[in-house]
């Protein structure tokens, strides 16, 4: 169920506030361009500086709208546990197919504080995806700890931001092989699944979900020779995406498009004018703007 290209979906806004009807349809664009998955609110979809109550929106418009077409894994991260606790239990009420519970960054906690923060998200019965990024929340769920969480029924997988190939086929061993791998690194993705993975959170996916669920379906399909020739063809737009923070150059990517317009909240800010030029010839690069 939880496997392929799954775009960490951009929050769309108009003039500071949600834009609902970009939202849809950036929905639908991805689904019919083969996206295997939804990722809304997450870090990409701007959930720090969204209020509680647009976050929670945006998990019901794209459950709505997505419609039991593809799996959709609803943001629900916080170092609060009964504040991820809430938004969990809101994921699950409106329909989500799973949630994405990034580790409790700032607080520090030991593995032992960790283990207890996501045994405390299992009692919500919803399947959740530990989001594993120690570059930005200063703690690494390490892997003998991952190995007792997939003991719980419903810590079913991570979403892996740690760029350690090694470790992927190391929680295999750990966890089992029916534990969900995902990556969360665009540019490492063609290495983490010939180790054992099964897909991306991707935020390229934002702007070529074409190219990367293709991508995706050769690795999934065993033809690892097109899967390299497509992890070529979109390196440049990887690395043009991430000059700036990711989402913002993912969000300029959309604009690109005509999907959404590239406004991000502060302390973000647009893309600056050198950024949006080697995006747009990383676009032309790989086909998808004339």
């Amino acid at each position: 169920m939880f496997k392929g290209s799954m775009p960490a979906l951009v929050t769309p806004f108009k003039n500071g506030e949600l834009d609902i009807d970009a939202l849809k349809n950036l929905v639908e664009w991805q689904i019919e361009q083969g996206s295997h998955g939804i990722v809304p609110v997450g870090t990409t979809g701007e959930s720090p500086t969204l209020s509680h109550e647009e976050h929670e929106l945006v998990v019901e418009v794209v459950v709505k709208a997505v419609a039991g077409r593809v799996p959709v894994i609803a943001g629900a991260g916080s170092n609060n546990t009964a504040e991820a606790i809430r938004l969990v239990r809101h994921a699950k009420k409106v329909g989500a197919d799973a949630a994405l519970v990034v580790t409790p960054y700032y607080n520090k906690p030991t593995q032992r504080g960790l283990y207890q923060h996501y045994a405390a998200l299992n009692e919500c019965e919803l399947p959740i995806f530990v989001y594993n990024i120690p570059a930005r929340s200063v703690i690494d769920v390490l892997p003998e700890t991952m190995s007792e969480l997939a003991k719980l029924r419903y810590i079913v997988g991570v979403k892996d931001a740690t760029a350690d190939m090694a470790r992927v086929t190391r929680q295999r061993a750990l966890c089992g092989k029916d534990f969900v791998q995902m990556s969360a690194e665009d540019p490492s993705a063609l290495g983490f699944n010939a180790h054992g993975g099964v897909g991306c959170i991707s935020v390229t996916a934002n702007v070529a979900p074409k190219l990367c669920a293709e991508f995706q379906n050769a690795m999934l399909a065993g033809d690892w020779s097109r899967a390299l020739q497509l992890q070529d063809l979109l390196m440049p737009l990887h690395s043009a995406i991430f000059i700036e923070p990711g989402l913002v150059g993912a969000k300029y990517g959309v604009s690109v498009l005509g999907h959404a317009r590239p406004e991000v909240r502060l302390p973000l800010t647009e893309a600056l004018p050198e950024t949006k030029t080697a995006i747009e010839a990383a676009m032309r690069h790989v086909g998808i703007l004339n």
